[in-house]
């Protein structure tokens, strides 16, 4: 039986590959040229994908909302000089949650999330998972739409495509 939360963050992780590959493929100056959007440059963006990646994974490692958003607040900001080096915080971060997922047995148990934007409410951890994915697949489509305003094409990273991810004779 196919554990939905668990493969919704291979896509996560996937997606987030695919477009960082994507970025990769441009000129470096790609990832700080401001543009009129969500956020100012693509690095930001990214930042923003990771920072909360990064406090989601330390609420559902035990660490409060509240002091996670404070460890993390800096990671919003802190923008990286090249592709190559989100695409190794993501990775490693993508390490760890896989890690985690590996180790838990029920992610239907809950926790108490406090959270200082939206209150105190019990949360499954299946829920948080969701939310991480649906969390960066929100912001790739802004750096899709960054990179088209830039002059540049950008690629499908859509979860239908990452059902196509594997070759085909595994099927056969």
């Amino acid at each position: 039986m196919t554990n939905y939360p668990v493969e919704m963050f291979k896509y996560h992780i996937w997606a987030n590959q695919t477009i960082l590959g994507r970025i990769k493929q441009l000129p470096p100056s790609v990832l700080s040229q401001e543009v009129n959007s969500s956020f100012p440059t693509i690095a930001h963006a990214l930042s923003h994908i990771y920072a909360v990646d990064k406090m989601w994974y330390l609420v559902l490692t035990g660490t409060g909302m509240p002091e996670a958003l404070q460890m993390c607040m800096p990671l919003n900001g802190s923008i990286l000089a090249s592709v190559d080096e989100y695409v190794n915080s993501f990775a490693e971060l993508a390490g760890q949650f896989e890690e985690w997922l590996e180790s838990q047995s029920d992610l239907e148990q809950t926790l108490l999330l406090d959270n200082p934007y939206a209150g105190i409410r019990q949360t499954r951890l299946s829920e948080i998972v969701l939310h991480v994915v649906i969390h960066g697949t929100y912001h790739r489509g802004n750096i899709s739409t960054m990179l088209r305003q830039l002059g540049h094409a950008s690629t499908m990273n859509d979860y239908a495509f990452f059902w196509y991810r594997e070759p085909v004779e595994r099927f056969l």
